[in-house]
């Protein structure tokens, strides 16, 4: 299926952005000064990792049975302002440490730091990346060339460990018109959130869904955002990787007062098919997802429905999250055919007189699996718990404490495997600039 733009694909997304670029010469517009605009943060976590696999031996053809690492990590994030006149220049900067704190081979791989050149099963005691931006600004529109970190429908940059995971590329932003928002992107590089190498970019290979490795050179992407009022906003998303997959996104945000309360609705459906030469192989994958919920006095009861038809699982590139109601600590519930369900609730302490302390717990339960080369009907689910303190005064302020659990249990161990988890993250955040 072809984007239903006929006159705005990917590659035609940057004629249109150039378009607004040249038109906002007509207007007189006050950029920001270049330095008195920048800002400058560093951001401290310090990561436990623990994830025990359950099988009790380290020879099994899926890797070692436990990983369990914890490291320190530091991130700058530089942003500088525009300069002055029409066109606005600037350039950001993202530099990256990250330090070994405890490992060993036998428990290695969690994602916190890069393997060792020495011993394949090792890691290394410490690693660095860094990643420039330039940028120029018109009116309300910006374009990005460099170091980027999405945070699209069709791509999340993944954070969810030591340090994230950078892409690298060219995006386009505009506000021009009120309350759309219109993005354009080409991106051809990755670096992976436990490396310090920039990768081609591909299509992710979670439990041997697509061929690992299968490089693409280049992911190309175009959205619009409309907020139809200020209780709803509509969303429409188009994404290709080259001679893999396209993909296809619309969502509808909405939020209404009830009760003396907020309920809240997150509709997603993804449309995925394979595109050019088809190097992954055959892609059908028609992703529902839906995510209802309430919060009332601290409160947030949430239910949320997923479904995948299709052939296939949905794709989704290496080193992103997926767009997903159902992506969760562990799993992403994301696999052939398979129709899964969650029920959550959060609890703010604020309500009780407690500030900075928050709780979540959830369950989300999985079947109807389609399990390669087999017959048999796949179930997974997984149950996950958060608790979260950021202190709120005295020497400390600001530092932020979480802890979070999860448990994944499943029945086609072939492709996927028990999950004990842990994982224990404090973090701060505080200005330089």
């Amino acid at each position: 299926m072809r984007p239903p733009f006929p006159l705005i694909t990917p590659r035609q997304s940057f004629g249109f952005g150039a378009f607004v670029l040249c038109a906002g010469f007509t207007a007189q517009v006050q950029a920001s000064g270049f330095f008195e605009d920048t800002t400058a943060k560093i951001e401290s976590r310090t990561v436990y990792f623990n994830r025990d696999f359950r099988d009790g031996s380290t020879s099994n053809a899926q890797g070692a049975s436990k990983r369990e690492e914890s490291a320190q990590g530091f991130i700058l994030n530089l942003q500088s302002g525009y300069t002055e006149g029409t066109v606005g220049f600037g350039i950001d900067a993202l530099g990256m440490l990250g330090f070994q704190l405890d490992s060993s081979p036998n428990r290695s791989n969690s994602g916190l730091l890069p393997s060792s050149g020495n011993d394949p099963r090792g890691s290394k005691g410490q690693y660095a990346k860094m990643g420039l931006t330039a940028k120029v600004k018109v009116s309300d529109t910006v374009l990005k060339y460099g170091a980027l970190l999405p945070d699209l429908p069709l791509l999340k940059y993944n954070d969810g460990r030591l340090l994230p995971t950078m892409f690298n590329g060219a995006m386009l932003t505009s506000k021009e018109l009120k309350d759309l928002t219109f993005m354009a992107a080409r991106l051809d590089k990755y670096t992976a959130r436990d490396s310090t190498d920039s990768q081609d970019i591909r299509v992710h290979c979670k439990n041997k869904r697509y061929a690992c490795n299968t490089t693409a050179d280049h992911f190309d992407m175009y959205g619009f955002d409309y907020k139809i009022n200020d209780r709803l906003t509509a969303q429409y998303h188009y994404a290709e990787l080259e001679d893999i997959y396209r993909q296809h996104f619309v969502g509808l945000l909405g939020n209404q007062p009830l009760g003396g309360g907020v309920l809240k609705a997150d509709l997603r459906v993804l449309k995925s098919a394979d595109s050019g030469d088809a190097k992954a192989g055959s892609i059908d994958n028609r992703a529902l997802s839906g995510m209802l919920s309430y919060a009332h006095s601290g409160h947030t009861f949430s239910a949320g429905w997923q479904r995948m038809n299709g052939d296939n699982s949905m794709p989704y590139l290496d080193g992103s999250n997926p767009y997903l109601v159902n992506y969760v600590q562990v799993n992403d519930f994301a696999a052939a055919q398979e129709r899964s369900w969650q029920l959550r609730y959060d609890y703010d302490f604020k309500a009780i007189g407690i500030n900075g302390l928050s709780f979540l717990t959830r369950y989300v339960n999985g079947d109807h699996i389609k399990v390669l080369g087999s017959d048999q009907e796949g179930k997974e689910w997984e149950r996950d718990s958060e608790l979260k303190y950021v202190i709120q005064t005295g020497t400390f302020k600001d530092v932020s404490l979480r802890l979070r659990n999860a448990t994944y249990r499943t029945n086609y161990e072939k492709f996927a495997r028990d999950v004990d988890e842990t994982r224990l993250i404090v973090s701060y955040s505080f200005s330089v600039l």
